[in-house]
């Protein structure tokens, strides 16, 4: 009866430790990938003069609009702890908003992964990423396509040396990417 209740015992102690496992690595993921294909943020559309001129004069030209998004900095994603490729651009829009825009991303899924801005260099060890300055910028929308990102208004750039994706559960980085100014 004993051994009956001590078996019954490591059992339950067993299946409750394999449960908290699987909830904390998630080992599904392996093989899982989520797909995100966004596009560029359209281009306003040009306005027209409110008053136009009754002397029939075109009106003064205004200051050339940016024809699309203006490139600040770009970069290649280098693999950290998961295979990790594709590139990151920091783009400003013509209505002056910025983003962050991933481009033909594919690494590994994972729980909590996270995309940030951060002020330590690409690459190197995957743990020192949380050291440092940074901005996050959200969950990760997918393990593969293209996404964008806004960023804050207030979020200043400078320093800021690299674009991560971050797992928050395991303070890991699956890639980076250094950014390197247009």
């Amino acid at each position: 009866m004993a051994r009956r209740s001590v078996f019954l015992v490591v059992t339950v102690v067993l299946v409750v430790l394999l449960g908290i496992g699987a909830w904390a690595f998630q080992p599904w993921r392996l093989w899982t990938q989520r797909t995100v294909d966004e596009a560029l943020p359209p281009r306003p559309a040009p306005t027209a003069p409110a008053n136009p001129s009754s002397t029939g004069t075109p009106p003064p030209p205004s200051p050339a609009e940016p024809a699309g998004p203006v490139e600040l900095a770009t970069g290649a994603f280098v693999t950290q702890e998961h295979k990790t490729t594709g590139t990151a651009r920091v783009l400003s829009l013509p209505d002056g908003t910025r983003l962050l825009r991933l481009e033909n991303l594919a690494t590994s899924d994972g729980p909590d992964l996270h995309v940030w801005l951060t002020d330590q260099t690409a690459g190197g060890t995957w743990g020192k990423y949380d050291d440092g300055r940074h901005v996050t910028l959200g969950p990760l929308k997918g393990t593969h396509g293209n996404q964008n990102y806004p960023l804050p208004p207030d979020a200043d750039l400078h320093g800021l040396t690299s674009v991560v994706v971050w797992c928050d559960r395991f303070n890991v980085a699956f890639g980076s990417a250094p950014l390197a100014l247009g």
